[in-house]
C-alpha cells in the first residue's frame, strides 16, 4: 500500500515539475535556471511543512508518503540542479553557476526550515 501512495504523489509531482519549470523559465530571458530553482525551493518548503506536521502529530505518515516522498520527490530535482550548474560553469557563466549552487542550497534549506516551523506553529 505504501508504494501506491508514493507512486500517486509522483504521478502529480513529475508533470508539475516539468510544467512549472517551463512556465517559469519562459518568463525570464537569462541563463540562470529559474525554473529548477523555483521547483526545488517550493518542494523544500512543502517537504518541511509536511515533515513538521507529521512530527507535531498534525498529519499521518501516509500523507507524508503521498506528498513528501511521492510529490516532493518527483517535483524537486537535485540532478538537474547539478547538471545546470555544471553547464553554466562549462559555458563560462561561472558567477551564475556559483550563484545557482549557493542560492539553491541556502534557499532550499531556508524554505524547509520555514515550512517545518510553520507546521509546528500550526499544529502545536
Amino acid at each position: 500500500m505504501n508504494w501506491l501512495l508514493v507512486i500517486a504523489g509522483a504521478v502529480v509531482g513529475a508533470p508539475l515539475r516539468y510544467l512549472t519549470d517551463r512556465t517559469v523559465q519562459s518568463r525570464y530571458d537569462t541563463v540562470f535556471p529559474w525554473g529548477t530553482f523555483t521547483v526545488n525551493v517550493s518542494g523544500s518548503f512543502i517537504l518541511g511543512l509536511i515533515t513538521g506536521a507529521v512530527v507535531a502529530g498534525g498529519i499521518s505518515s501516509n500523507v507524508q508518503l503521498l506528498l513528501g516522498t511521492g510529490l516532493c520527490g518527483a517535483l524537486t530535482t537535485y540532478s538537474t540542479l547539478s547538471y545546470e550548474t555544471l553547464r553554466l560553469a562549462e559555458e563560462g557563466a561561472r558567477f551564475f553557476a556559483a550563484a545557482n549552487a549557493v542560492a539553491s542550497i541556502v534557499a532550499g534549506l531556508g524554505a524547509a526550515f520555514t515550512g517545518a516551523a510553520l507546521a509546528q506553529a500550526i499544529w502545536v
